[in-house]
């Protein structure tokens, strides 16, 4: 009884648009009040507190903060003009440049929306300047900008990482090989859509002899501070120089002295707008991650979680099912629920389940990170699908409409990463 309460009441507050954070309160309160079971008002409050002081948790405001940095430095032009001097003369190279950027840009930023901006502000013109179509081009931007929270360091396997003591660094390391294959999907049909659509060559051409008219060392010289950046934060969590929390630091320092002192795209009287901007990003996810830690002590406490474990293990009998089954739930979810809170809520409850039908921890984190980064760029409330419509200057259900060839190239790709767990697990050696 003190189970289904918690999430019925939580389920309504959601159905009735309260904000997340509000509704798993009233979830814990609920059967605490009214069943006197669930542990007690001062034990939800300690565990409140205790849940916000954390150090791993620091880890995600300071990638937020140097993700904004990076993209006001302008890193993402030198990254795109890097991509570009290679692949942009071939059929289809322009737009694989851009996917090329947001896997790359993902590295450095570890959001989604953050990815879409900071790739769609710079490329989104450009690729209309080549005579691309706008609104094709805002759908390639806002699926390829959901790659962001899938390479590492990645903000959601972080918040996976808070919400179920899975190592961090092994979660990156296994977003990485699933993320290249995404964008290589999504690369296969740009390819596809130029050599069929057509393209401008003779512009194209022109304006890739415009990039390339200093040669290729000067393009280097200029975009290798901007392509050491994952290779400084990743290589130091797994050279174990650093933990992922002080990566996140050395990432915020990096991204100042790169912007401010080397590529001088910035002002230090910026830094203040900066941080604002980070906070407003941050503000409330941190309340639902301080709440979180409350909320499953008394998921625990009601024995919510075993009601799940026994539910799934009792209708499921092969991780095949059980998979296909949470993959159809992640998608819905996504198209309705922030990644943020919808981790931190699913994970905790879920993961003992599947991990009794033998799905590896590491791998059940990669698919739903990959499951809720579809729904970024998906109706209704697909963060990515509006920061792409705003920099193209079209509806957002027009971005939608074009997005749905490249949500399809990613599908296949999630399909092989779900059904065949050595896509994410062959870089940890456990296949």
């Amino acid at each position: 009884m003190a189970a289904m309460m918690v999430f019925v009441v939580f389920l309504v507050g959601i159905a009735l648009s309260i904000p997340i954070g509000v509704s798993m309160i009233l979830g814990s309160v609920a059967p605490i009040m009214l069943l006197g079971k669930g542990g007690t008002i001062v034990q939800l409050l300690n565990n409140t507190f205790s849940g916000a002081n954390s150090t791993p948790i620091l880890a995600v405001p300071l990638f937020i903060l140097g993700g904004v940095i990076m993209a006001e430095g302008g890193i993402s032009k030198k990254l795109f003009n890097f991509f570009a001097y290679f692949v942009g003369r071939f059929p289809g190279g322009v737009p694989c440049a851009v996917i090329m950027t947001c896997l790359f840009y993902g590295a450095i930023s570890g959001s989604g929306p953050a990815t879409t901006a900071a790739v769609g502000a710079m490329c989104i013109p450009f690729m209309v300047s080549l005579g691309y179509d706008k609104v094709w081009s805002a759908g390639l931007i806002s699926v390829a900008g959901g790659l962001g929270v899938i390479i590492p360091p990645s903000i959601p396997f972080v918040l996976y990482s808070l919400a179920t003591g899975v190592s961090t660094g092994a979660l990156f390391l296994a977003g990485i090989i699933p993320g290249i294959l995404i964008g290589g999907f999504m690369m296969i049909y740009a390819v596809f859509y130029c050599i069929t659509k057509g393209e401008d060559r003779n512009l194209i051409k022109a304006k890739m002899n415009e990039l390339s008219v200093n040669g290729f060392g000067a393009l280097f010289r200029d975009s290798f501070w901007a392509l050491l950046c994952p290779i400084i934060v990743l290589g130091g969590i797994y050279a174990g120089f650093v933990t992922p929390t002080e990566a996140a630091t050395v990432s915020v320092f990096y991204a100042v002295i790169v912007s401010l002192f080397i590529y001088k795209s910035i002002q230090f009287n910026d830094m203040y707008r900066f941080l604002c901007a980070a906070v407003k990003t941050y503000g409330g996810l941190a309340f639902v991650l301080a709440f979180a830690t409350a909320f499953g002590r008394v998921l625990s406490l009601t024995k919510a979680t075993k009601v799940v474990q026994d539910f799934i293990l009792g209708n499921f009998h092969t991780s095949f099912t059980v998979l296909t089954v949470c993959v159809v739930v992640f998608l819905i979810l996504g198209m309705v629920m922030d990644t943020g809170p919808a981790i931190i809520i699913l994970a905790p409850v879920l993961l003992p389940a599947v991990m009794g039908l033998g799905v590896d921890d590491v791998h059940f984190g990669v698919i739903l990170v990959c499951c809720l980064s579809i729904g970024l760029a998906t109706p209704p409330f697909g963060l990515d699908m509006f920061v792409a419509g705003n920099l193209a200057q079209c509806p957002p259900m027009d971005v939608a409409k074009k997005s749905v060839p490249f949500i399809v190239a990613f599908l296949i790709a999630l399909a092989m990463i779900v059904y065949i767990p050595a896509v994410s697990l062959a870089l940890l050696g456990r296949v």
